[in-house]
């Protein structure tokens, strides 16, 4: 016996099963800082931006303040595949190749300028070093320039003499000790446990971070140094990325250069803004003496030369390039 209904009804089940929406790839992002942190609300825009390229086939979940994985292990746990994508300031890979702290050299790129010029020079090269770990880099950004938190008025080096002063990379570590403090790494989340309890006394760091970790209630004097602009790097473990469909690709890397343009101009919008909340807080912002200058110029043609030293052949291309843009 034949059923004439069957033959139409199976027709129209399966042309319901193929116009069912694709499972949506869902991906969660590790990133160190919070959310008031401008970083993390230029990659939190960045996922917004891929959710609706791709119509929401692509859904990245921020997991901000290091609530999925603490800051050391997020390259670590991007490259292993146990989170495709993530956030990590890229002088926290210096131990693993001297090129990841070419932005960290203190004033050898101490301008918004100067620092697009190191990076357009340098970033290949990173690039590179990424590729051979499985990674991708996807865009980057720089925080704004690095001065310095005290309890008091500094005038030259000799008065950070022994002071416990927080590190976050091997740059900071040898910026310390080549003036006389002693480094001691402290993550950004414990800045102001580490100054209550006496860990540290003296910082350099952005304004951005001197503000959202309420620098006013443990320092009083901020130095405007401007020795470095550090950038934070967003990879993504290459596996994941070619795993995904051509047009998500495609949409992932367009937000992806996006969010970078967009993160420069607001790195360069929060260097005002966060100075002013410091001086509205009672903070006493100063440019350095001319001694301290003077110690600091040198301390950074010191640590040029090191980094240099250290990164041979690589290095010296690096800075050949910048130094051609910049003349």
């Amino acid at each position: 016996m034949t059923f004439p209904m069957l033959k139409p009804l199976a027709g129209a089940l399966v042309a319901a099963a193929f116009a069912l929406p694709a499972q949506a790839t869902s991906w969660d992002m590790p990133t160190p800082y919070g959310d008031s942190v401008f970083h993390t609300q230029n990659i939190t825009q960045f996922a917004q931006d891929v959710a609706t390229a791709t119509d929401g086939e692509l859904d990245i979940t921020v997991h901000s303040a290091g609530s999925l994985f603490a800051h050391p292990e997020i390259k670590d746990a991007v490259r292993r595949g146990l989170a495709p994508i993530g956030e990590t300031l890229m002088s926290r890979l210096a131990n693993e190749d001297p090129i990841f702290a070419v932005d960290s050299i203190p004033f050898l790129a101490s301008s918004y300028d100067e620092a697009r010029a190191l990076w357009a020079a340098s970033r290949p090269l990173v690039e590179e070093k990424l590729a051979a770990q499985g990674l991708t880099l996807l865009f980057a950004v720089p925080w704004p320039g690095q001065s310095i938190y005290t309890k008091a008025p500094i005038n030259s080096t000799a008065d950070l003499q022994g002071a416990a002063f927080r590190a976050y990379n091997t740059a900071t570590e040898r910026l310390a000790q080549l003036m006389g403090a002693v480094p001691t790494q402290v993550e950004t989340g414990d800045i102001p446990t580490a100054f209550a309890t006496g860990r540290v006394a003296a910082m350099i760091t952005s304004p951005s971070t001197g503000v959202s970790s309420q620098a006013w209630d443990f320092t009083t004097h901020y130095t405007d140094t401007q020795a470095w602009l550090p950038k934070n790097m967003v990879v993504v473990n290459t596996r994941a990325l070619d795993a995904l469909p051509e047009d998500q690709r495609a949409a992932l890397m367009e937000a992806a250069a996006t969010a970078e343009a967009r993160g420069w101009e607001m790195s360069a919008a929060e260097t005002a803004s966060k100075m002013a909340t410091l001086v509205e807080n009672g903070m006493t912002v100063s440019e350095p003496s001319a001694t301290l200058a003077a110690e600091l110029a040198e301390i950074g043609e010191t640590m040029t030369a090191e980094w240099l030293e250290a990164a041979g052949a690589e290095g010296a291309t690096v800075v050949e390039a910048y130094s051609d843009t910049m003349q």
